[in-house]
């Protein structure tokens, strides 16, 4: 199906109506921001210690020397043949952000319940640099509420994304995102999470393709979307030089 078709001049304004609307979500987010940043800290009592590829290391020194540190949930369970394809797509738009992040003093790790082996393997495969630890010996994922057990699951409800939700709208693993900040004294504050659909603005593909004619062309929220080594190639367009 089509848009219409009209004249320049009924396209500018149409579209001068939408700028409007679109300034409007942007002084929203501005306002949003700055909300999200007066959220009051909780102190984080337990001692959590993650496998590194560097050996054991607790919360506190994920940061890296820095004082803000984003945690990315990444679904890849403990019996998990590879990562979820949604966590991998957010994935993909990582790396080049690193330099950038860091400059700001701020630090980004991947946590997933999976053995650190199966980890380094699947990060391997989809050539990635960030960090990436594991989370098999401690309750982490558990205590931010990605991670189900199956007493869990044999629920009436589980907690995520902060409500009560039904078991079959669940997983054993869902994605999310936890902050965190360390003071001079080292002490380290939960300052932020965010779960589901919240997740969507730090993926830039998604943020493209809401600027294409078609959108993101989807039946159901990113079902469009494969691990990036499992696309099929693309047919080339007829050309008269061959």
């Amino acid at each position: 199906m089509q848009n219409q078709v009209v004249s320049r001049e009924e396209w500018l304004e149409a579209r001068r109506a939408l700028l409007l609307k679109e300034k409007e979500a942007t002084h929203l987010r501005d306002r949003v921001n700055a909300e999200r940043m007066a959220l009051p800290w909780v102190k984080v009592e337990r001692n959590y210690v993650f496998d590194t590829p560097q050996g054991k290391k607790s919360l506190a020194e994920l940061f890296d020397g820095r004082s803000q540190l984003l945690i990315y949930h990444f679904m890849l369970g403990p019996d998990w043949e590879a990562g979820c394809p949604g966590c991998s797509f957010l994935s993909d738009h990582v790396d080049g952000t690193l330099p950038h992040l860091n400059n700001h003093d701020v630090t980004w790790v991947a946590v997933s319940r999976a053995p650190l082996a199966k980890i380094e393997a699947y990060k391997r495969r989809m050539g990635w640099k960030f960090p990436w630890v594991s989370s098999f010996d401690n309750s982490f994922n558990f205590d931010y509420h990605v991670s189900f057990s199956p007493d869990d699951l044999a629920k009436d409800k589980v907690f995520y994304n902060f409500e009560a939700i039904d078991p079959a709208n669940a997983n054993d693993e869902l994605p999310g995102l936890s902050v965190f900040y360390k003071n001079d004294a080292g002490e380290v504050f939960h300052t932020y999470s965010s779960y589901a659909r919240g997740l969507e603005e730090a993926v830039g593909t998604l943020m493209i393709l809401d600027r294409a004619p078609k959108g993101r062309n989807e039946d159901a929220t990113m079902d469009f979307v494969k691990r990036h080594d499992e696309y099929e190639p693309a047919k080339s367009a007829p050309s008269c030089c061959h």
